[in-house]
């Protein structure tokens, strides 16, 4: 809608919540902010960089370090991996195992890499696969790393290696940070822009933006139709606390759930179309958050809970990303579960959460006494992450093809738009390269971040060959990710 206004276009955006951002809102309770998921504000994309700017000036962001740590077997892991600190807690015999088990897989590597398990054996070895990746990464999943497709893997962890993470790891800090930010493993980032308020803060400004300029933000609107005439969009029906309404419209640019999406097309898509969206499969999750004395904090942005005694994934803490969040002396841990909407865990009390966080907590040291949480909030989210199973790329390629034949004034972008795993800077270039093609461009935005040429470089002028987004030519713009991953 922003860079539609920046053409004289107005629009009409139907939000099916109370507020804006999506999974990049910022949640508040009682005048605490909660980031869902944490999102870091880093990219290699220069126009998404420079918009982020645009809608928020530089005295809005923070420039804030990135820590974050695994906590395994009751002690703490340096991520990015450091090989003294990996050394003295493993213990100089199982790091040499580990070591000899990521030189055997260079020799003999995993025979399905397919899998979210050969993926990252490959990279770090069967014992360090086993050791930080496979009880976390199951957390999030709720299934065995061998039903996720090592797309995922691809595209979180990228070219990072044992061998990669080692070597950052040791080279001096004043190498790492003189180095061009368009050559980083985004894993191993070390410093970021952050709103000052969260993430949400950039949506609520863009919304205030969009309104001034014409555009129309309807709030509890949930798009029941997409009614098609003549091979094209031509309305939308949303229902705005349950009174449907019809929208006539020239385009739709769709960041609702791609499922969603064509079982509201009007006439029917067809049944094997239906059957692809059916099939779509998702991971929602839950934020418990804990207030708490700011010293019962800890100085990293996140901690990897890779533990199997307890269910919490992660824990943020939010005094870290940004003081504004929190209160003066205190600070707000976010516990982290990754659960499947109508289970157990989603449909559990909120007390009975808070409760369980507090267990938890203190099951893995860090609190001491239940007495030091002030209060506790729960937040929801529902399709948080869409799921690479077996079965998920043949189906969004049925429902691609399909809408480019019936519908080609339909434009899904972002994460769910595409049920692509995508973090946010590259989610935003979707919806922005599908603005230049309403007005005549020909960006393919299936192809932003592309995983496996991603960090390759052109042989002449240092451009980047992978994620090349414009059909025709060999490179474009894009690049690292905005970082919102559950896993490392």
């Amino acid at each position: 809608a922003y860079m539609l206004n920046k053409r004289g276009v107005t629009s009409t955006v139907l939000e099916a919540d109370t507020v804006v951002g999506g999974i990049s809102r910022t949640a508040e309770r009682d005048g605490w902010r909660f980031d869902i998921g944490g999102h870091r504000f880093f990219t290699k994309v220069q126009p998404v960089e420079d918009l982020w700017f645009e809608i928020l000036g530089p005295d809005d962001f923070l420039r804030r370090p990135r820590l974050s740590r695994i906590y395994y077997r009751g002690k703490f892991y340096d991520y990015p991996i450091s090989a003294m600190n990996a050394l003295r807690n493993l213990g100089p015999i199982e790091a040499a195992r580990c070591v000899a088990s990521y030189l055997w897989v260079r020799v003999h590597p995993p025979k399905d890499k397919s899998t979210l398990e050969g993926f990252v054996a490959s990279r770090f070895g069967w014992r360090l696969y086993r050791h930080f990746f496979k009880t976390q990464s199951e957390k999030v999943w709720g299934v065995p790393c061998t039903e996720i497709q090592a797309d995922w893997g691809a595209q979180r962890i990228k070219n990072l290696s044992l061998f990669r993470a080692v070597w950052e790891a040791l080279k001096p800090k004043r190498i790492r940070r003189k180095k061009d930010k368009s050559k980083q493993v985004t894993s191993l980032i070390e410093e970021f822009n952050y709103p000052k308020y969260g993430p949400g803060m950039m949506w609520e400004r863009a919304t205030e933006l969009v309104t001034a300029h014409g555009t129309k933000v309807v709030f509890n609107s949930t798009v029941s139709k997409i009614h098609l005439r003549d091979g094209k969009a031509v309305a939308v029906t949303a229902e705005t606390d349950g009174v449907p309404t019809r929208y006539e419209c020239t385009h739709v640019i769709s960041s609702m759930p791609i499922s969603a999406l064509l079982r509201a097309m009007d006439p029917p898509v067809p049944p094997e179309v239906q059957a692809a969206a059916d099939g779509l499969r998702y991971r929602d999750f839950i934020t418990v958050a804990l207030v708490m004395p700011e010293e019962r904090g800890f100085p990293d942005n996140w901690i990897y809970i890779n533990d199997a005694s307890v269910e919490v994934g992660r824990i943020q803490n939010f005094g870290v990303w940004s003081p504004y969040l929190v209160k003066d002396g205190r600070t707000c841990l976010g516990l982290e579960y990754f659960v499947n909407e109508g289970d157990d865990m989603w449909t559990k009390a909120d007390q009975d959460l808070v409760e369980q966080g507090k267990r938890e907590l203190s099951e893995i040291s860090l609190l001491d006494d239940a007495s030091q949480v002030e209060a506790g909030y729960v937040v929801r989210m529902p399709k948080a992450y869409p799921m690479y199973d077996g079965t998920y790329k043949a189906n969004v390629e049925t429902m691609r093809k399909w809408l480019d034949a019936n519908a080609p004034n339909v434009f899904p972008v972002g994460r769910n738009g595409m049920h692509k795993y995508n973090n946010q800077d590259h989610s935003m270039y979707t919806a922005m390269l599908s603005v230049e093609n309403i007005f005549g461009a020909d960006h393919d935005v299936w192809n932003v971040n592309v995983e496996a040429e991603y960090h390759e470089e052109k042989d002449q002028g240092g451009e980047k060959a992978g994620a090349a987004a414009t059909r025709g030519e060999d490179a474009s713009t894009t690049g690292g990710p905005g970082r919102e991953s559950p896993t490392r």
